[in-house]
């Protein structure tokens, strides 16, 4: 492995920790800033838990599905709590949203590990 993937594969769990955050933030904010929506609220869940996906299974490859169910949990959990925040509901489609974000994150991950190994050699 090269000196700077092992760098940035380094940062990863840094990075899922601010990303975690920051999607909390935005979930749970009644008025979040404009600059951070997608223009489409289920893409915002899609691309936020596909990104946390990547970012947790990069952390801890060898738990892939662990930071995935865990992620799921936290996206009904979010649910939940927005119904308790004015301004904002819970969906069934947002938790839909989620699970197909982390599908598709789990597949990246995997597509990424296996450039990584590549890179190994």
């Amino acid at each position: 492995m090269t000196p700077l993937l092992r760098r940035l594969l380094g940062l990863a769990p840094a990075l899922f920790a601010l990303t975690l955050l920051a999607v909390s933030y935005l979930a749970l904010s009644p008025a979040p800033p404009k600059a951070a929506d997608l223009g489409w609220d289920k893409l915002n869940h899609f691309a936020a838990f596909g990104t946390l996906t990547v970012l947790g299974g990069l952390s801890w490859p060898a738990r892939l599905w662990r930071p995935a169910a865990a992620l799921l949990a936290y996206g009904g959990l979010i649910e939940l709590l927005q119904t308790q925040v004015p301004g904002r509901s819970a969906e069934w489609a947002d938790l839909l949203a989620d699970g197909i974000g982390i599908l598709l994150g789990l597949a990246l991950t995997r597509v990424l590990r296996r450039l990584a190994g590549r890179v190994r050699r």
